[in-house]
């Protein structure tokens, strides 16, 4: 292989690579993705717990982990940079002192919750307060 390749590449996965908000694991996001069932395509919210993220350039993907009605688990892994993505919002930040969060798996209930960071809550209610004070 001659050496001039490797830029190619490189200029490949810059092309494909997205700009999401920043989001640590066990920060609560919702994430908008778009489905496609037959010929028809929607848009499906999917919000949980951020359990894990595997850092590989393009091949990035991160695991969230909801809590869905009966108490059932359910996990789904997202490739980082899919053009599927719609939107990702970051619901509220946690406070947790792992890189994976697997123990969460055993846990049930108000067991299973992680501590939320004080005073920053989500960026859309700061954006209120401040449209509401410039607004009076």
């Amino acid at each position: 292989m001659s050496s001039y390749t490797i830029p190619k590449i490189a200029a490949l996965e810059a092309e494909q690579k997205r700009n999401l908000p920043t989001f640590r694991v066990g920060d609560q996001v919702a994430v908008h993705y778009r489905i496609r069932e037959g010929e028809k395509e929607r848009v499906q919210l999917f919000q949980g717990v951020v359990i894990r993220r595997a850092r590989g350039g393009v091949g990035a993907t991160f695991t969230v982990r909801k809590v869905s009605f009966g108490g059932v688990g359910v996990e789904r892994i997202f490739p980082e940079h899919s053009p599927r993505i719609e939107k990702l919002e970051v619901v509220s930040r946690g406070i947790v002192r792992r890189a994976r969060l697997y123990y969460l798996r055993d846990l049930e209930g108000k067991a299973a919750r992680l501590r939320q960071q004080r005073g920053g809550g989500s960026s859309a209610a700061a954006e209120e307060q401040s449209e509401e004070s410039s607004a009076s």
